[in-house]
């Protein structure tokens, strides 16, 4: 094994759920056709491999199933500045003795934990 290349995220509208990563800084690194009536969105961060891609074809994953998804980040204050200018609404922080979590719910209520060592 070498790395994690990419994480699904299920959602229920693709197009709705891609902008709202887009806002919170991912970049689409994919996005194409590739079954009936299926489409591809995958999105990740410059610089880095792994990715994830926003999912509506796995039944044993529904909507908002993600709860332990864990971004790093240098600032969650920064973070809570540019998000709520964006307009997306961040939980409040948790200090824990391994560094500051921050939860944020995609449009589907996938738990995004941005967290700051």
């Amino acid at each position: 094994m070498k790395a994690i290349e990419i994480i699904s995220i299920p959602v229920t509208d693709q197009q709705r759920s891609k902008e709202f990563y887009v806002k919170l800084g991912f970049t689409i690194l994919a996005e194409a056709p590739f079954a009936e009536g299926q489409n591809w969105v995958q999105l990740g961060f410059n610089g880095h491999d792994t990715s994830i891609t926003l999912v509506t074809w796995f039944p044993g994953m529904p909507p908002g199933s993600i709860h332990g998804f864990v971004i790093k980040t240098d600032s969650l204050e920064q973070d809570i500045e540019e998000f709520t200018a964006k307009g997306i609404h961040v939980g409040r922080i948790d200090e824990t003795p391994w560094g500051k979590f921050m939860p944020v719910k995609d449009p589907d209520g996938n738990v995004l934990n941005f967290h700051q060592a």
